[in-house]
């Protein structure tokens, strides 16, 4: 099984990389590639759940913590087909968003389609009014698809039990269908184990979470007990033993 990023020693890159307490590492996608994920996620998703390139009907997709934007460019070539050919007149919109500055500075500066994929520096524990603001600039109501993608730890570790459970409602509340990836709880200790190591403060909420365990399951119980969604499809698991869920909004 490959390595976690979790369990990486923080001395293999220069710039430690290890130092990042809320998942914003510098290199991420060195040691973890898009095609870990894409390699389970089908080509035709967008399709599949009934969205696409259709006139003067965009789709929208959320990439939550994106980092510097590989992937969020990586998913977007992989769900829409040719796209450098059709950014002229595609409706597929991809906006990616991180709490950290300089990574979203370096995802616009190295983003190749700027006319439907963006980028915006935004912590989503504290505000979701710039979200709003872009649904609205698009006219639509809600993300048709968003991907949160190895972010529910970090925002756990930072913001406790409350803290996850307020950033899958406010997901859920924006969006049609959620793509979640969630960090299983060997991640957690490896994180919490690798600050101390740095003879840095602990994570503040480490030791009084009560949700612990299978935390893919106890966000899929709240997915469905509380944000009217429900489970439409597991993708399997990705190199590190994640699972890859897909949500839908529970129809009326």
């Amino acid at each position: 099984m490959a390595t976690c990023p979790c369990d990486k020693d923080p001395n293999e890159d220069l710039k430690d990389p290890g130092a990042a307490p809320y998942g914003n590492f510098i290199n991420y996608y060195s040691f973890n590639p898009p095609e870990n994920r894409l390699k389970l996620i089908p080509e035709t998703l967008l399709r599949d759940l009934g969205h696409g390139d259709v006139e003067d009907e965009p789709t929208l997709i959320l990439d939550v913590g994106c980092n510097s934007g590989e992937l969020s460019v990586a998913v977007y070539k992989h769900l829409v087909q040719n796209p450098e050919e059709k950014s002229q007149r595609s409706t597929v919109h991809l906006l990616g968003f991180d709490l950290d500055g300089a990574l979203i500075e370096r995802a616009q500066q190295t983003n190749p389609l700027q006319r439907n994929i963006s980028f915006m520096q935004l912590d989503i524990t504290e505000e979701t009014k710039q979200l709003q603001d872009y649904l609205s600039q698009h006219r639509c109501s809600h993300f048709h698809l968003c991907l949160c993608l190895a972010v529910t730890m970090w925002v756990h570790l930072n913001h406790g039990d409350s803290g996850l459970l307020q950033l899958l409602s406010r997901l859920a509340s924006i969006s049609q269908h959620l793509l979640l990836e969630a960090q299983p709880w060997k991640c957690y200790r490896s994180a919490a184990r690798r600050l101390r190591k740095l003879g840095r403060t602990d994570f503040e909420h480490f030791k009084t979470l009560k949700i612990q365990g299978d935390i893919a399951e106890h966000a899929r119980e709240h997915l469905e007990r509380h944000c009217g969604m429900e489970l439409m499809r597991s993708f399997g698991s990705t190199t590190w033993d994640r699972k890859l869920l897909l949500f839908r909004r529970r129809q009326a």
